[in-house]
């Protein structure tokens, strides 16, 4: 099982490293969960392989000893959301997101039917982040979707409006880590980055990114990497890199 933790005063991360698992089928999954396992805190089932493959995926991936962020994004009305958070702590991820711009009253549903069902049926409650603004956007996309803060406000604006709601923590690109940290004082909210890219890996569809080490040194808790490991000609050579590159101790993984 993996040992991973968040940011508190009696923990620290052993490894922040999140396999992104977005391919299209569970035989594909798996044989990268195999590969990687020891390496990996943590493995991402988005919104592609959970359309392939359904929940059942989640479970053969947990029923390895491993730990899932299921990142489907929930946003709907709150009764909704709040349904579909119950059943993905019933899953038993570690992680999963909902987007903040469905708002307080949304977010609040899900924080309280997570707890319940949690306490009623002995679950492990899961952390439940808040997705403010997707790293493919700039400027000018939110300019053009009737959002005309300026990107970093406007992650700040609804990660306090997560933190008011009871959310562990955000979803947000790398380069808000530290405004955010400024902003937010609990020294336990969660800040889980997309847009990692080590080193010379290509940009692909990401707008605001860092590097790994960068973004560990900023105050990241979890990144996200993908392609530039599941994509890689030898994906554990890639991970042991990137572990390198950020400092982190193998040994401390399992």
């Amino acid at each position: 099982m993996s040992t991973s933790s968040i940011r508190n005063p009696q923990s620290t991360i052993h490894n922040p490293v999140v396999v992104a698992l977005d391919v299209d089928s569970p035989g594909q999954a798996i044989a990268l969960v195999e590969k990687l396992r020891g390496l990996a805190g943590m493995f991402k089932v988005g919104k592609q392989l959970f359309t392939a493959a359904g929940p059942d995926i989640v479970r053969r991936i947990t029923g390895m000893g491993e730990e899932v962020f299921l990142d489907l994004k929930f946003h709907d009305i709150p009764n909704t959301v709040a349904g579909a958070a119950v059943e993905a702590a019933r899953l038993g991820v570690k992680i999963f997101n909902l987007h903040a711009l469905g708002g307080s009253a949304m977010m609040r549903a899900s924080v309280e039917a997570v707890d319940a069902v949690a306490s009623r049926e002995g679950l492990r409650r899961p952390l439940i982040l808040g997705v403010t603004v997707l790293t493919s956007h700039d400027q000018q996309s939110l300019h053009e979707i009737g959002i005309d803060s300026l990107v970093e406000d406007q992650v700040v604006r609804l990660a306090r409006l997560c933190e008011a709601s009871g959310i562990n923590g955000v979803v947000a690109s790398p380069r808000e880590i530290s405004p955010l940290r400024q902003t937010i004082t609990s020294s336990n909210f969660v800040i889980l980055v997309p847009g990692v890219r080590p080193a010379g890996a290509a940009l692909n569809d990401q707008s605001r990114v860092m590097t790994p080490a960068d973004a560990i040194r900023a105050g990241a808790d979890y990144l996200v990497i993908g392609r530039p490991i599941t994509a890689a000609p030898d994906p554990v050579e890639a991970a042991e890199k990137i572990l390198k590159e950020i400092g982190s101790n193998r040994e401390l993984v399992r």
